[in-house]
């Protein structure tokens, strides 16, 4: 079956992003986070990974601020609750972040950390790693998610994730 977005992941990225599958706006226009609630682009901005506001058209445009993007569900596409976890795919997660190579790795959004760590979370570093990479789990963007919004761990994933950061 088709991947609903192409995952954006080459060697040398400084983060790369999951979310659990495409939602249904972002899976009609081919490309992540356009949901006009999602606050993903904005946030990047904001918080300082990226030095201009990218529109979602733009995402293949990440690579060049080393930021890259995939989902835990690749089949599916809609909101948490009509994907699902039955085709969430930990191991081939897995094996395409191993094969990236990425300094940090973060999950937007607890529901797809939850799939593939298969366990309650807390936003902030986690004490596992997805293919030997350092796993954050964030806040999600979306806009069903807006009553639990923080923007503090996207602000403390883009400190770390700097090119001097340690």
């Amino acid at each position: 079956m088709p991947s609903v977005l192409p995952d954006l992941l080459r060697p040398g990225l400084r983060v790369v992003f999951c979310g659990t599958a495409a939602g249904t706006a972002s899976a009609k226009a081919g490309v992540y986070y356009a949901g006009s609630g999602n606050a993903f682009w904005r946030t990047l901005h904001e918080v300082g990974l990226t030095p201009i506001r990218l529109a979602p058209p733009e995402f293949q445009r990440l690579a060049e601020f080393g930021i890259g993007l995939t989902d835990i569900c690749k089949v599916r596409h809609g909101s948490d609750r009509e994907v699902g976890t039955g085709e969430f795919d930990v191991a081939g997660l897995e094996a395409r972040i191993a094969a990236a190579e990425p300094c940090l790795f973060a999950f937007n959004g607890k529901n797809a950390a939850r799939g593939a760590l298969e366990r309650n979370v807390d936003c902030g570093p986690q004490p596992e790693r997805i293919g030997g990479v350092p796993i954050w789990v964030l806040p999600s963007t979306s806009g069903a998610a807006r009553k639990w919004w923080d923007p503090e761990p996207w602000r403390e994933l883009a400190r770390a994730a700097r090119p001097e950061a340690p």
